[in-house]
C-alpha cells in the first residue's frame, strides 16, 4: 500500500527551499500545509542528499545570501527535518508523518491514521473484526470517521456504529491489541495510557457527517436490535432543525460559510419558524435574494433537500469543533 514516492521538479525545488529556510521559518510554512502536502514535501526533503550551486541559484536567486546562514543542507538533514516537523505539528503528529516517509521510525499507529485518506484506512481494516473497525474509526476525527464508515460494506456499517456507541473507556490492553493489528503496516510499539474513545456522543457525531441515506439505513438497522441505543444516538445527533437555537453571531458566521444555492435548497424543506430565524441573521437584501431564489426554484426532491441540510450541519459541526461558532440544541453545546 505504501508506494515509493518520487518527487517532481516543483516539489524538489520546494524541498530545497525549505531546507534552506531554517527550522523555525520552515515550521511556520508547514503549519499552513495539508497532511498530504506535509507528507510529500517531507519525503522530498528526505530524498535530498546534496544540492549543487546551480540548483540553489535557480531556487533561491537573490534569497540565497540572506538565508545561507540558516541552511540545513549538507549535514544532519534527518535531524533537521524531525525538528521542523516537531515545531510545526507537535511531537505526536510529527512522528506520524516521519514514520510514513522514513520507514522504521514509526511508533504511534493510531496518530498516523489521521494522516491517511479514508480509502486507505478502510483497506487497512477491511478484513478485521467489526470491533477492530469500531475502535479504529472511534480514534479518528468525526468527519474522517464518517468517510471511512461510508467506504465499508453497507452490511457492517450498523454493527460498527453500534459498537462505537457502546464503547466507553478503552484499556491499555485493548489498545495494544489494536496496535498489534496495525503493526503489519507501521511496525508500531504500544502505548500505555488508557484512552476515552467512542460512546454515544462519538457515534452520534460520526453519524452527523454520514450522508442522509446512510444515516437512515444505519439507524433503522440498529433499531431492530436495540431501540434504546438508536434513540440515544438520535438524541445526541445535531440536526438541521437545531440550528435555530444557536446565537445570532454563530448563525451569521455559519451562513457566511454556506453557498447560497445550498442554503436555498436546505430552506425549501425547513419549517417557517426556522426559515425566518436563519434569514433574520442575514442582511435584508441577502434574505430577500434567498426568498426570491427559493420561489424561483420550484418543487425539489426531498432527498436533495435532506442532503443539503446534512451538508450544512456537517459544516456547522466542523466550525463548532474548531471553536469558530457555538452550537446549541440536541448534540450541540449547552448554553448558559
Amino acid at each position: 500500500m505504501n508506494a515509493t514516492f518520487t518527487p517532481g521538479p516543483a516539489t524538489t525545488d520546494a524541498a530545497i527551499l525549505m531546507l534552506m529556510f531554517g527550522e523555525k521559518l520552515a515550521a511556520e510554512v508547514m503549519r499552513h500545509l495539508t497532511p498530504a502536502e506535509v507528507q510529500h514535501l517531507g519525503a522530498a526533503m528526505y530524498s535530498i542528499d546534496s544540492v549543487t550551486e546551480d540548483q540553489m541559484d535557480s531556487v533561491l536567486e537573490t534569497m540565497l545570501e540572506r538565508l545561507a546562514a540558516e541552511t540545513g543542507l549538507g549535514h544532519g538533514t534527518h535531524i533537521y527535518v524531525r525538528n521542523v516537523m516537531t515545531e510545526a505539528l507537535g511531537p505526536d503528529r510529527a512522528q506520524s508523518v516521519i514514520s510514513r516517509i522514513n520507514p522504521g521510525s514509526g511508533d504511534r499507529p493510531l496518530e498516523l491514521l489521521d494522516w491517511m485518506d479514508a480509502r486507505g484506512i478502510s483497506e487497512l481494516i477491511a478484513d478485521e473484526h467489526p470491533q477492530i473497525m469500531a475502535l479504529v474509526i472511534a480514534c479518528l476525527e468525526y468527519a474522517q470517521g464518517a468517510q471511512v464508515l461510508a467506504t465499508l460494506p453497507e452490511e457492517v456499517q450498523p454493527d460498527v456504529i453500534r459498537r462505537i456507541a457502546q464503547l466507553t473507556t478503552v484499556t491499555p490492553e485493548a489498545l495494544r491489541d489494536l496496535e498489534q493489528v496495525l503493526q503489519r503496516k507501521f511496525k508500531a510499539t504500544s502505548t500505555s495510557a488508557a484512552s476515552q474513545i467512542g460512546g454515544i456522543r462519538a457515534a452520534a457525531r460520526i453519524m452527523n457527517f454520514a450522508r442522509s441515506g446512510a444515516e437512515a439505513r444505519i439507524l433503522r438497522d440498529i433499531r431492530k436490535d436495540d431501540k434504546d441505543l438508536m434513540t440515544a444516538i438520535q438524541d445526541n445527533m445535531f440536526v438541521f432543525d437545531n440550528l435555530g437555537r444557536s446565537d445570532d453571531r454563530s448563525l451569521q458566521t455559519l451562513l457566511r460559510a454556506i453557498e447560497p444555492e445550498r442554503l436555498v435548497l436546505a430552506l425549501k424543506g425547513a419549517d417557517e419558524a426556522l426559515r425566518e430565524r436563519l434569514l433574520s441573521c442575514m442582511s435584508s437584501r441577502a434574505a430577500a435574494g434567498i426568498r426570491d431564489e427559493m420561489e424561483a426554484l420550484g418543487p425539489v426532491r426531498l432527498t436533495e433537500v435532506q442532503e443539503a441540510q446534512k451538508q450544512i450541519v456537517a459544516t456547522a459541526r466542523q466550525m463548532a469543533d474548531a471553536g469558530t461558532i457555538v452550537l446549541a440544541g440536541r448534540g450541540g453545546e449547552e448554553m448558559v
